[in-house]
């Protein structure tokens, strides 16, 4: 695979890169770099997670070595399941198993824990370090991607350390590349900052868009809007049944109009999962609305949800939900066939969840 090859498939589906000078300087000198991403372990996982697994799969096609980070003590910090680091790290051993389940290549990635590294005193060096070259209004800004306002830290300063931790585990590792949703940027900013001042290695970072919720996408705030395992009537769960999916995609948020493609989640999904993972979508319609379709690109799927003759629509909007369901549920077969062969850490993460009345 030549490097144009490999550069397409690190920048597909990708909303941010930072720099492309720098990426392609990386995949011309290094057959096999690194990359990470970092989670909190905190709950049942959505369809999001699809467009994260597909990314980690092109990263690893690329000759990336990838680390996924289970951020087990950041989870802590941001109260996530009780607080409780047992709970933390069951749901990462949860994790673990969505990943392989959604088609990321066990022998292609390393599973790490924030426990593995916070152990090292040369960890709380860096975090000294950045920490040193680092403001706090900086800091207090970057704390959007652990989904807290600035005052929460008022009542509670470990929040603080948070984005210092997110940054100096990116140096701990010493990864030439960080992904990421485009929610967390101002961490690899803050990183990419603060190593620029310590004449560290800069991370490139790259970011890929927040699938929006079924209610539909916020552009002015795409954080706000996304698909949240926090509110399951927004979100699509990959354990959810086919029958849940169809139910829950006629009533998702879904224009005709152009100008709001990408806050339709029903066409975000079939693009930055269905066409991703299938390479085609079809859709089984009624002989008098036009008979089956197919479409082997997103383009040629939105050719037709956008293009009007005689006042109407060559693909209704409720044709597309149904194609998008079927995708789905087509996409999520491994999915149920994975849990059903390896039911332990599904069953222990909904022991957790029902405890902490969450299920």
């Amino acid at each position: 695979m030549d490097i144009e090859e490999r550069y397409a498939l690190v920048m597909r589906n990708v909303e941010e890169l930072i720099t492309e000078s720098e990426l392609r300087e990386l995949l011309a000198t290094k057959e096999h770099p690194t990359a990470y991403i970092g989670f909190e372990p905190s709950g049942l996982v959505h369809m999001g997670w699809a467009l994260v697994a597909g990314k980690i799969r092109d990263l690893v096609n690329a000759g990336f070595k990838v680390t996924i980070f289970w951020a087990d003590w950041h989870a802590y910090i941001n109260d996530k399941l009780g607080g409780d680091l047992e709970n933390i790290r069951t749901c990462a051993r949860y994790m673990e198993d969505c990943f392989i389940a959604l088609g990321v290549p066990k022998d292609g990635v390393e599973f790490r824990y924030a426990s593995d590294v916070l152990s090292e005193i040369e960890y709380w060096e860096k975090v000294i370090k950045v920490a040193k070259v680092t403001s706090l209004s900086r800091v207090k800004r970057a704390m959007t991607i652990m989904g807290r306002s600035e005052d929460e830290a008022e009542v509670d300063s470990s929040k603080l350390f948070y984005p210092i931790l997110q940054a100096t585990d990116i140096f701990s590792m010493d990864v030439d590349l960080a992904y990421a949703g485009i929610d967390q940027r101002r961490a690899h900013m803050l990183a990419r900052d603060a190593a620029e001042k310590l004449k560290w290695r800069k991370p490139i970072a790259i970011h890929t868009p927040l699938l929006p919720g079924l209610a539909g996408g916020n552009r002015m705030d795409p954080t706000a809007s996304k698909m949240s395992k926090s509110d399951p009537n927004r979100n699509i769960n990959i354990h959810d049944t086919p029958e849940d999916i169809k139910k829950k995609m006629k009533k998702a948020f879904c224009p005709p109009e152009k100008e709001e493609e990408d806050t339709n989640p029903v066409l975000m999904i079939a693009k930055y999962i269905i066409f991703p993972t299938l390479g085609r979508m079809d859709i089984n319609r009624p002989e008098k609305y036009g008979g089956p379709v197919s479409y082997d690109s997103y383009e040629a799927l939105t050719n037709d949800y956008f293009t009007q003759v005689d006042g109407k629509a060559l693909l209704s909007p409720m044709d597309l939900k149904d194609g998008v369901a079927d995708g789905m549920n087509r996409c999520l077969e491994p999915v149920a066939r994975y849990f059903e062969e390896h039911p332990e850490n599904y069953n222990a993460m909904q022991d957790v969840l029902r405890k902490l009345g969450k299920l």
